[in-house]
This record gives structure tokens, sequence and C-alpha cells, in this order.
């Protein structure tokens, strides 16, 4: 069986949702990373009280300020992670920041607050890491691509699957996420150069906060993280550019 075996794992909006349990459930894996890098943008603020408790049990698990739509906020966050790696790459990145608002009507400055989160950041964040990506990749002595190796993972979501969408609702959300996909299947042009794996993520209708703003999940946040993790674990450069669901299925652009 495929493990996904990345030394070094940095995570968007991980104070809660998604992003706080795969640091939950990577930090306690027995053989987990030797560093997991939970970012949010407010670190010291109430919502951020349980990735602190988290982090006060496992030495490996790193908390460090990242505004996804600050550009000086991600220089620093690069800064301080490539001083915590001293010299080592980073093998995987996971682009999960992002923001859904139920909107009555959709603005021009709906859609651009959303697009700025969840286009816009993980477009960013991904060229600021750029370089310990590919320091990563070019330390492996593993060919070919895997999360384990360098890879981008950018949470998306079926609802921005062109093919597939049938409740035209959620406008600027939907959007959004159909331009994250064309943003992975560029990324996955341009860094698969360098070994380094791009795929566009569907983790499930999901229990977060912003899963049950829109209805009744049926997916536990734990269930679909265990699963991400397993598919994680066993892609590779057949699946660079593609657009897969939490089981690793495949899904229409």
């Amino acid at each position: 069986m495929d493990v996904l075996n990345a030394r070094s794992i940095l995570v968007t909006g991980s104070n809660r949702g998604i992003g706080f349990e795969l640091v939950r459930q990577l930090a306690e894996r027995s053989n987990g990373p030797e560093w997991i890098f939970a970012t949010c943008r407010d670190p010291q603020g109430p919502r951020s009280q349980e990735l602190k408790n988290l982090a006060a049990k496992h030495q490996e698990v790193k908390i460090i300020q990242l505004d996804t739509t600050d550009p000086s906020s991600i220089e620093a966050a690069v800064a301080k992670v490539t001083e915590l790696l001293k010299g080592s790459g980073l093998n995987l990145l996971v682009n999960n920041a992002g923001i859904l608002k139920v909107l009555t009507q959709e603005t021009p400055q709906s859609m651009s607050e959303i697009y700025e989160t969840n286009v816009i950041g993980p477009m960013i964040v991904s060229q600021a890491f750029l370089p310990l990506l590919k320091k990563a990749s070019q330390e492996s002595a593993h060919k070919g691509m895997s999360c384990s190796k360098a890879a981008i993972v950018n949470m998306s979501s079926e609802g921005g699957s062109i093919t597939s969408v049938t409740i035209p609702i959620l406008v600027s959300y939907l959007c959004s996420k159909a331009a994250l996909n064309m943003l992975t299947k560029c990324q996955s042009l341009e860094f698969g150069k360098e070994d380094i794996l791009c795929i566009a993520l569907h983790p499930g209708w999901v229990e977060t906060d912003m899963g049950k703003s829109v209805g009744q999940p049926p997916l536990t946040v734990e269930f679909s993280v265990r699963e991400i993790l397993k598919t994680l674990a066993h892609l590779s450069e057949k699946d660079n550019g593609t657009f897969v669901n939490w089981e690793g299925k495949v899904l229409p652009w």
C-alpha cells in the first residue's frame, strides 16, 4: 500500500475545517512528516485555539501567519519556512484556504473578493514557495512525480466542473473553482518540467462551517481527510494536471 512520505508539508487555512484536520491527522501519524507548517490568517485569534492546542502536543507542527491575499505576509511566511527547513526543500504545498459566501445577489465586489482568495491566493502562494518545491524535487532520489517528492494540491470543488454543474447558485464561488482548475492545469504544464506534481482536488461535500452553510453535507471532515491522504499517497506523474475527488476518481472539467 502506498504511503504519503513527505518530509515537509505546508497547509494554508489550517486553523479549522479540512485544513485543521489535515494537520491533525498528519501530526498523529507514527511516521508523519518532520515538518508540518500550519498556516492561517490570524494565529493568535480565538478561532486558532484548537490549532495552538494541537501544536503544543506535536513539536513538528509549526504555526505560521499567512494571509494568502497579502504578498508581504506570504513573503514573511516563505522566509520563516525557509529558516525552519534549514536548507531542505518543501515537499507538499496544500492550497486549502478558500471562502464561500451565500449571497442573494452577486456583485462585482463579491466576485472580486472570492477570486482574490480562491484563485489569486493559490497562484501567488505557489509562486512564492516554488523555489522550495524545486529544491525538494532536485534533492529527491526518486524518479517521476509524487506528493512525497514535490507537489502542489489545490483544494477545488466539483462545483467548479463546467460539465457537472446543475445548480446555478453561488456564482462567484463556482466560477472561482473553475478558474482554480484552469490554474492547476497551467501549473502542471509549467511546474511539471521540474517534476512538481500539480492536481486539483475535490474533498467532497464536507461537514465544515463552509459546507454546512449551504445544506447538510454527507461526509465528515475526518472521513474526507483520511481518504484524501490515501489518494495523495498514490498519485504519480500520470495524474499531473488532473482533477480528482477525495477517493482519487477523475472528475470532468
